[in-house]
Parts: C-alpha cells; structure tokens; sequence
C-alpha cells in the first residue's frame, strides 16, 4: 500500500471483491461484489438521508462455468442501488447463459447488456470476473496435475496473458525463464486485403 497521509480526508471508498469457488457439482462460481460508500453524511435523489458508509451501490454477481468456461447460471443481488429501476438491470444478465468466458468477452458483455440495457457497474465486474476465472480453472487445474505427478501439457499456441502485459512480453526474462518455447515468439501478421 502507498503510505497513509494524515492531512489527507477521506471522501469516497469503492471496494471490489472476487472470489471463485470449485462447485461439488463439478461447476466453477466466480463472485464478484462491489461496494461504493462515501465518508460523510449525504442526501440520495430517491433514498433520502444517507449516513457516512451507507452504501450507494452494493451489488453481487455470480457466474456458474463449466470446464470450457461456458456460463451456466447467472445470479445477481443488488442490496443497494440509486434507483429502484437500477433493479431491472438483473434481465440481461439471463443473457450471458451459454457465452464463452474468454476471448471476446468484454464484447459479448457489451453486446448483451451494453448501454442503457444494462448497468455499468455490473459490467465492470463481469470484465473482472473473466480474468478471475482464467486465474481460477487453469491455475487448479495445474495444481491437480502437480499432486497426481503429471507433466505440463505442451500449449501450441500461446494464452493470455502470455503477450498482454510486460511481465510476459514475450522477449522478456520472465517468459524466457519460465516459457521458453515463446521466448521471442511473434503472433503472425494480419493479411493485407487486396485492392482489387
């Protein structure tokens, strides 16, 4: 954490929550819950007086996958919201039954509860909720593997976040220590359409 500054004053706090669970019906829970407050007192439009840490927005989501990441439930529960019809927002959620968690999926979420359709905030989670699930099924996943004794499978083609982010840029130490056969590896290059 940066250090405390004591001539700073606290004005608002969003705290955002992910968690996964292995399900015993072989399925994966992937929760994520966001809280908004602020530190002082205040007036909501619809709500009235709200006290210091009163929540604006708590909302919770929960995304029920299968071993190909493909969403089997969706269930919501909004405990505070600025406005009641903030409630409707849950409808679109229904959607995302049956869409794949993985490439695309900021896109999926915004073709099915984009704009007024939907929430932003709950999309903002469901963003989150897809890196929480390539952390969670993969990486356990590879834990099985290591108890039972059982090699790496060999990947022909690289996954995220192989390639996304400077720790595993792929001419990078971190990916020739541990990813060697991507060290210096470059994804192939877009056809040129033709002019004709």
């Amino acid at each position: 954490m940066i250090g405390e500054d004591p001539t700073r004053t606290p004005i608002h706090a969003r705290d955002v929550q992910f968690r996964s669970y292995l399900r015993q019906d072989g399925l994966w829970d992937i929760e994520a819950t966001l809280l908004d407050t602020k530190a002082y007192d205040q007036v909501a439009i619809e709500r009235g007086a709200l006290l210091a840490g009163t929540p604006i927005h708590h909302m919770h989501i929960r995304l029920s996958i299968d071993d190909s990441f493909t969403v089997r439930e969706v269930q919501v529960a909004m405990p505070a919201t600025p406005f009641g019809e903030c409630q409707h927002t849950r409808a679109p959620l229904d959607l995302l039954v049956g869409s794949c968690v993985g490439s695309g999926w900021r896109k999926i979420i915004q073709e099915k509860m984009g704009g007024e359709r939907g929430c932003t905030h709950l999309r903002e989670l469901l963003a989150g909720m897809g890196t929480v699930a390539f952390q969670t099924v993969g990486r356990h996943r590879a834990h099985l593997r290591r108890q039972a004794g059982l090699p790496e499978p060999i990947q022909l083609t690289p996954r995220p976040p192989l390639g996304e982010c400077l720790g595993w840029a792929f001419d990078g130490a971190p990916m020739q220590r541990y990813r060697p056969e991507f060290f210096g590896w470059r994804p192939p290059a877009a056809p040129v359409p033709s002019r004709d």
